[in-house]
């Protein structure tokens, strides 16, 4: 089958195209851009309206609050409307989760803010909630995974709620915000080297390969697939799940389970689930476990029978692979093969989505980075570079001066012959946090309990003045690219005129 068309059963697309409907919103959301920029002074016509896509690291609870006091101060400064797709990788979508519970959140930020601050400073989700919900995921799925643990036990203890919305469910194609995308890894990808498309992008039309151009409806991602065609429907993720899988690796717990699988270190995290459990049972029944009818004892083995499988063989993100036994040579063979694929954080390899927005046919030309990690500043911008030079896939050179390597500035521009522009911007820096950089970063580690009042506040506060004190910057790149932009199409029209 050509690869420009769909497969039969109109659900598995495989093309270097963008969804239908994805196109039908950019072209809309571009005039929303168009309107924006006219407001900030930058004149262009319709056709020079840049593509701009905001990238927001990983960092767990750190990436979520910082994205959000980021959003705000970019509202402030009327630069919220300009950006065309909202990408972001394990921590930072949490924070994506929650703001597009709200229809067209961007134009009420301020309520929206004060509403996820107000849950996130409340109580947790009760143990009770929790049982019911991992209960749910287990009966639910043919798959079942450390990812639903993981989402039920460890992502609610920050995001505080159980949010059973589905991506689909949350998007409204006249949706004035930021068109958003979730990403992951194909792990089996990431070890085969042979197979040069590890990313996985997840919108609210399709779920897929970003660089291949394997794609899958959204609600059907999950469900069995056999040559193109769904075999069995399975229910489509909901956020929490979603929030899980794209964040598997920000517990310190989890990555010394992952070195010492072998050992007496599975049997003693398996003990804290089973005790995490007992106490669910105490809320729902309240009495002692010992009470238990025959009927829970069953459910309980089932569960962590199931649960021991997963640690032992470290079973992570595993869904139905849409392309098995597909056969389309324009998709790696590796891809066809197996039943199941498994899916992680894209931070085990890059802390920042870059790869779903270099799809060329996303055409973006300004790329706005927010490094939310704790350690190398520019570790991800670095990777990124080098991974697209080892792909050609076009992306400007990034040099980092000597002495700034460990004192990062708040700003940094990187410019290449027919590559987008990209601005990396890190959380902690030496402008935003003067001579208290380490005293920042080590109130702010990824893994440590629930932020309380004054960490959030604080954290957005620093968060936002890496977009108050750079507006002017942040103004003139994209009037650069708009230039950039009109030369070109100067050139081209010229070039056109002459033949």
């Amino acid at each position: 089958m050509s690869a420009s068309k769909l497969q039969e059963s109109g659900e598995v697309r495989i093309a270097h195209t963008l969804n239908e409907k994805e196109e039908e919103f950019v072209a809309k959301r571009r005039e929303r851009v168009f309107q924006s920029l006219q407001k900030l002074g930058i004149h262009c016509s319709q056709t020079e309206v840049p593509n701009i896509a905001l990238l927001v690291s990983g960092g767990g609870q750190r990436a979520m609050v910082g994205l959000l006091g980021s959003l705000v101060e970019l509202d402030k400064a009327g630069l919220l409307d300009c950006i065309l797709y909202l990408c972001g990788v394990s921590g930072s979508t949490w924070c994506m989760a929650s703001l597009y519970q709200e229809p067209d959140w961007s134009t009420k930020l301020d309520t929206v803010k004060d509403k996820i601050i107000k849950r996130l400073n409340g109580p947790a989700v009760s143990w009770g909630d929790a049982w019911v919900k991992l209960k749910k995921y287990y009966y639910e799925n043919d798959i079942f995974s450390l990812t639903d643990v993981w989402a039920v036990l460890a992502i609610t203890e920050y995001v505080k709620e159980i949010d059973e919305q589905t991506l689909t469910d949350q998007w409204d194609h006249l949706s004035k915000d930021p068109f958003p995308i979730y990403t992951v890894i194909d792990k089996q990808c990431k070890k085969d080297k042979d197979t040069v498309d590890t990313w996985f992008e997840i919108s609210p039309y399709e779920a897929g390969y970003s660089l291949t151009g394997a794609f899958v409806e959204t609600s059907s991602f999950g469900s069995q697939f056999e040559n193109g065609k769904i075999k069995k429907k399975q229910p489509e993720m909901d956020m929490l799940y979603l929030q899980g899988l794209t964040s598997t690796i920000e517990s310190e717990m989890i990555v010394e389970m992952r070195k010492d699988q072998n050992s007496s270190s599975v049997e003693k995290y398996f003990q804290v689930l089973r005790d995490l459990v007992k106490m669910n049972i105490c809320v729902l029944n309240s009495k002692d476990p010992s009470a238990l009818d025959q009927s829970i004892r069953t459910t309980l083995k089932d569960i962590f029978l199931r649960i021991c499988r997963c640690i032992a063989e470290w079973i992570w993100g595993r869904k139905y692979n849409f392309l098995y036994k597909m056969t389309d040579k324009t998709v790696p063979s590796a891809l066809l093969e197996s039943e199941t694929r498994d899916y992680e954080d894209a931070g085990l390899l890059l802390n920042s989505p870059y790869f779903s927005v270099l799809r060329k046919e996303r055409n973006i030309d300004l790329i706005i980075s927010l490094d939310f990690s704790n350690l190398d500043a520019f570790l991800s911008v670095r990777d990124a570079a080098d991974k697209c030079k080892e792909q050609n896939i076009p992306f400007p050179e990034v040099i980092i001066p000597s002495e700034e390597k460990d004192k990062p500035k708040d700003f940094y521009v990187f410019k290449g012959q027919n590559a987008p522009t990209v601005i990396h911007i890190p959380l902690f820096n030496v402008v935003n946090c003067g001579d208290k950089l380490e005293g920042w970063k080590n109130d702010y580690v990824t893994w440590q309990n629930p932020y309380n009042q004054k960490k959030i506040t604080d954290l957005m506060d620093i968060a936002g003045k890496n977009i108050s004190n750079n507006k002017e910057k942040l103004l003139e790149q994209i009037d650069a690219v708009i230039e950039q932009k009109r030369q070109l199409m100067a050139s081209e029209h010229q070039w056109c005129t002459a033949f």
